[in-house]
C-alpha cells in the first residue's frame, strides 16, 4: 500500500517538473509552472516564456494577436491586416487604420498563452505588466549564461524575464541587450500598436506601444480558478 501511494503522489506532481508546454493536454493548468511574487492583484506569473522549457530560454516569438512563430515579422505576412498598417481586419479602433471594430482585447482564440498552453492561461494586461514595473525589484542578472532581469515580488519570490530582443522581417534584434513582451491589449489611439513591456541592460523599462506585427515572447499568467 505504501508503494502505491508513493507511486500516486510521483504522478500527481511529476506535470510541476517542466517548464515546457504539453501538447497533449493543452486545458491543463499544471502543465506549467508558476510563481506567486505576493502582488496585491494575486496575479500568478508562469515561470518561462510561451515555448519554452526553462526559465532562460527565450520561446516562440509572436505578432500581437497571433498564435503560432513563423519566418518573417512584417506588415506584408501580419495575419490582421491587408498588408499594411492601415488595412488592419481585426482589432481596430480608427477607421483609418482599417475596418473599424473597437476591440481592444485580444479574444481567447487569438491570444498566444491561450491557444498554446490552454484555457487557464492568457498574455498579461498592461496593469499587470505596469505592477511588475510598480512593486517589484529589478536586477540585471545572468542564468545559465542568458542575460535577463530577476523580478523580485514584495514576498520575496522572483522569476526570471531573459532578454530576447525580437524579431524584425527575417531578423532577430537585440538578443542579450534588449527585449520585448507583449501584453494583450491594444493601444486605442493608434491600433496598429499594442501595449508591451520593453527593458533593456541600460537599467530602462518602461510600458510601451509596440508596433503589432514585430515578433516578441510573451510571459503567461493564469487565470484564477475560483
Amino acid at each position: 500500500m505504501k508503494k502505491i501511494l508513493l507511486l500516486m503522489s510521483l504522478i500527481i506532481s511529476f506535470p510541476f517538473i517542466s517548464c515546457g508546454d504539453d501538447k497533449d493536454e493543452p486545458e491543463s493548468p499544471d502543465n506549467h509552472k508558476w510563481v506567486d511574487l505576493g502582488l496585491t492583484s494575486g496575479t500568478l506569473w508562469a515561470t518561462c516564456n510561451v515555448g519554452a522549457h526553462s526559465p532562460e530560454e527565450y520561446g516562440d516569438y509572436f505578432a500581437w494577436g497571433e498564435t503560432a512563430p513563423k519566418e518573417v515579422y512584417s506588415w506584408e505576412t501580419y495575419e490582421w491586416c491587408n498588408g499594411s498598417w492601415n488595412t488592419l481586419t481585426n482589432y481596430c479602433t480608427n477607421s483609418e487604420f482599417g475596418t473599424e471594430d473597437n476591440k481592444t482585447e485580444l479574444e481567447p482564440e487569438n491570444d498566444a498563452a491561450y491557444v498554446n498552453w490552454g484555457k487557464s492561461w492568457r498574455m498579461p494586461s498592461p496593469e499587470q505588466l505596469q505592477e511588475l514595473l510598480n512593486n517589484c525589484i529589478w536586477t540585471w542578472t545572468t542564468l545559465n549564461g542568458v542575460n535577463g532581469q530577476q523580478v523580485t515580488g514584495p514576498n520575496g519570490a522572483s522569476l526570471f524575464l531573459p532578454v530576447a530582443g525580437g524579431r524584425f522581417d527575417n531578423s532577430l534584434n537585440g538578443v542579450g541587450s534588449w527585449g520585448g513582451y507583449w501584453s494583450r491589449t491594444l493601444y486605442y489611439y493608434d491600433p496598429d500598436r499594442a501595449y508591451s513591456l520593453e527593458f533593456s541592460s541600460s537599467g530602462g523599462r518602461h510600458l510601451v506601444r509596440g508596433i503589432r506585427h514585430l515578433g516578441f515572447p510573451v510571459r503567461a499568467v493564469r487565470v484564477s480558478q475560483n
